[in-house]
């Protein structure tokens, strides 16, 4: 039997996040539910922060997703846009983690190549693998959400996150007994 696991896949923005949700069935992918986040609507950059850990938790708490994996943001010319952008990714792996979810991120280089063969591939060829990939018809309206579900796809072919079984916290207590100090 096939084992079956949904991975969120998260394409942070301040302005426009998106997300996507496959189900991954031993090699066969399918579209659970994928969208954009408008965050351009809000005013001030701390309400996008929070809409955008509602969001998360909301997706999370709705789908029950296995693994999340976000796109790590690249590096620009503008450090203000790149700070923003870090809290924007920070607030989305939060809310994951806050729910304990287990994490990855991936470059936008590394999720390129995953997907289309080239890291230099435009967003167009990202949506048009992505849905060839996932036999989805129609192009959303937004390429944020195609990007995140290129995030899953990725995630998905580096072999996910493979957890590690935690020891007890007593054994942890007998190990580091100078921290309880």
């Amino acid at each position: 039997m096939a084992q079956e696991k949904i991975i969120l896949g998260i394409d942070p923005g301040t302005n426009f996040m998106g997300y996507g949700l496959i189900l991954v069935k031993g090699n066969q992918l399918s579209p659970i539910q994928y969208g954009v986040l408008h965050l351009n609507k809000y005013s001030t950059h701390a309400l996008k922060l929070q809409k955008i850990f509602q969001r998360v938790q909301g997706i999370i708490e709705e789908f029950g997703p296995d693994e999340v994996a976000l796109e790590a943001p690249f590096f620009g010319k503008n450090v203000q846009s790149m700070l923003k952008l870090g809290r924007a990714q920070g607030v989305a792996m939060a809310s994951a983690l806050a729910l304990g979810i287990p994490i990855a991120e991936y470059a936008p280089l590394k999720v390129k190549q995953a997907v289309t063969g080239s890291g230099k591939a435009s967003k167009e060829q990202v949506a048009g693998m992505v849905m060839n990939l996932l036999k989805i018809k129609d192009l959303p309206d937004k390429l944020d959400a195609t990007d995140a579900l290129a995030v899953a796809i990725c995630h998905h072919f580096q072999g996910g996150i493979q957890v590690k079984q935690s020891k007890s916290w007593s054994h942890f207590v007998k190990e580091n007994p100078e921290r309880l100090k």
